[in-house]
């Protein structure tokens, strides 16, 4: 019998960009063989799955942090342009906004002492919103006190001079912030990129030091704030001019918070729902219900919801918009936040063949992204291998932890209605990681297979075996711990993460012989 030359045999000849050692060097937290990452690979794998400042199921947060500063540094010095690329897209296409800052600052700082130019450039590029240069200089001090590099300095200028505008100074230069923009420009120094920034830089001067602002011709928006709110402490019904509230940039906070309880909470939405940002709307169903909108600006909150244009622009994760549904009390959002997540999720391929897809619903993956606890690592490997189930042509989904069940996909089901289903059904199961178990056990002779895990597998079963060599097995990491469940890179072997749907495109390029390289142009 032939053991090789058959017609079930893939081709083995692409490539991906996550690499992973052939044998073992290591175990995982759970005692499985571990296989360790080049340094790039371990970056990014644990960069498209840090919040920065969170702890998870194996790894404190000091130490999660320490790591990633430690792979920045090495790397930034070891090839700054791989760096900058890499940084720019976590920034812009991952919108992971945390990390990118944390290692734009450590890269720059690695560069500066090593000598390597650069990281005036790279700081700027992971400076997006008009809070980030406060935020950057926060994060700075707080580590190395207020020596701050030129090039660090002149990165956060630059940023200054493109980012700072009237509406970003209402809507996030508060008291509530440490450094207030004010402090930003009295510390690097930016130079106005027109007059009115200029007549800007001198009004977050006067606000910051409790001077009389003057009014300035040049900044209508700011003045119109300032007149508007004047107005609002005698009559609070002067919020309810939408096109007034826009034109004096006025936040949905900030004109809750000035309303008091003196208006109708509809009416006050009602007002406020045009101009407000696609992540407000979002974030806001429940206060939309409980205040008693109408159908009519439900309605208009709907659309813009479902609007894929609309939701490319926000770079929204997922598992957002699966947040959002479980909150919302009315129905009435519940098939625009479907069409928003399959949106979201527009680059999941269509898969031929069949596709075994395992999905880690283990102990550790219970633990969450961030500190308010709405987003669950299992929730997202659940978005994910149920969205990429949907997608193939024949597609075997199963839980699995200490034990493994079978979930069964119904055809036509949405995927918000799915998910919940996984979660009232009861696979959603807690304990031990048997990924090599469950392999064996539900490997029937598949075209492919996906597990989405955080690859911290059990001991007494070894990953990499368990599915034939000549069946491309694809591992989906949302953890990104040091040490991985199997090789990578090569060979029917090949390791993706992160939060969006991005990397799913490898899929059908490694199954056309070719290679998958970085998500971003490199060299």
């Amino acid at each position: 019998m032939s053991k090789f030359n058959s017609t079930k045999n893939r081709v083995a000849t692409g490539s991906s960009p996550v690499a992973a050692g052939a044998v073992p060097a290591g175990v995982t937290f759970e005692g499985a063989p571990g296989y360790a990452r080049d340094q790039k690979s371990e970056l990014f794998l644990l960069a498209v799955t840090n919040m920065v400042g969170e702890s998870t199921f194996y790894e404190a947060a000091g130490d999660r942090d320490s790591r990633y500063a430690a792979l920045v540094r090495a790397v930034a010095v070891a090839d700054p342009q791989w760096l900058a690329g890499f940084l720019g897209w976590l920034r812009t296409d991952a919108n992971l906004r945390s990390a990118s800052l944390v290692g734009g600052l450590e890269a720059a700082k690695a560069m500066v002492a090593a000598g390597v130019p650069g990281g005036r450039q790279i700081v700027a590029s992971v400076l997006r919103r008009a809070d980030e240069p406060g935020e950057a200089l926060a994060y700075w001090t707080s580590r190395y006190g207020r020596a701050i590099p030129k090039p660090v300095k002149r990165g956060v200028a630059d940023a200054v001079a493109r980012l700072y505008t009237e509406h970003g100074l209402l809507k996030y230069d508060t008291a509530s912030k440490g450094f207030r923009f004010a402090d930003v420009i009295d510390l690097v120094h930016p130079t106005p990129a027109a007059p009115w920034q200029g007549d800007l830089f001198l009004t977050a001067l006067e606000r910051r030091h409790n001077r009389d602002e003057v009014v300035r011709a040049s900044l209508p928006m700011v003045a119109a704030n300032a007149a508007l709110r004047r107005a609002a402490a005698d009559d609070p019904g002067v919020l309810l001019a939408a096109d007034r509230l826009r034109a004096a940039g006025m936040t949905w906070e900030d004109a809750l918070s000035l309303a008091g309880d003196r208006l109708d909470k509809a009416a006050l939405w009602t007002a406020l729902i045009p101009g407000m940002g696609f992540m407000s709307l979002s974030r806001n169903l429940r206060n939309f219900d409980r205040a008693g909108v109408s159908d009519e600006v439900a309605a208009s909150v709907a659309a813009r919801i479902a609007d894929p244009g609309q939701v490319a622009t926000s770079r929204q994760l997922p598992m957002r918009f699966l947040s959002a549904y479980r909150a919302a009390p009315s129905l009435r959002w519940a098939y625009p936040l479907e069409q928003a997540i399959g949106h979201a999720l527009a680059s999941v391929p269509r898969l031929a063949g069949r596709t075994l897809v395992l999905v880690d619903t283990s102990g550790s993956m219970h633990s969450t992204f961030s500190k308010d606890g709405t987003l669950l690592r299992w929730d997202a490997a659940v978005v994910f291998g149920v969205a990429l189930a949907q997608r193939c042509a024949y597609a075997d989904v199963v839980s699995f932890s200490t034990g493994s069940r079978v979930f069964p996909l119904r055809p036509g089901e949405s995927l918000l209605r799915s998910i919940e289903r996984w979660k009232t059904d009861g696979f959603f199961m807690g304990y031990g990681t048997a990924t090599a178990e469950a392999l064996r056990a539900h490997f029937a002779g598949h075209d492919r297979v996906v597990v989405v895990t955080d690859e911290q597998a059990s001991a007494g079963g070894v990953v990499d075996t368990a599915v034939p060599p000549t069946v491309p097995m694809y591992t989906w990491n949302l953890a990104g711990y040091r040490f991985g469940h199997a090789p990578s890179g090569t060979a029917n072997r090949h390791t993706f993460g992160g939060l969006t749907d991005q990397a799913f495109r490898m899929i059908p390029l490694l199954e056309g012989g070719r290679d998958a390289d970085w998500p971003w142009a490199v060299g």
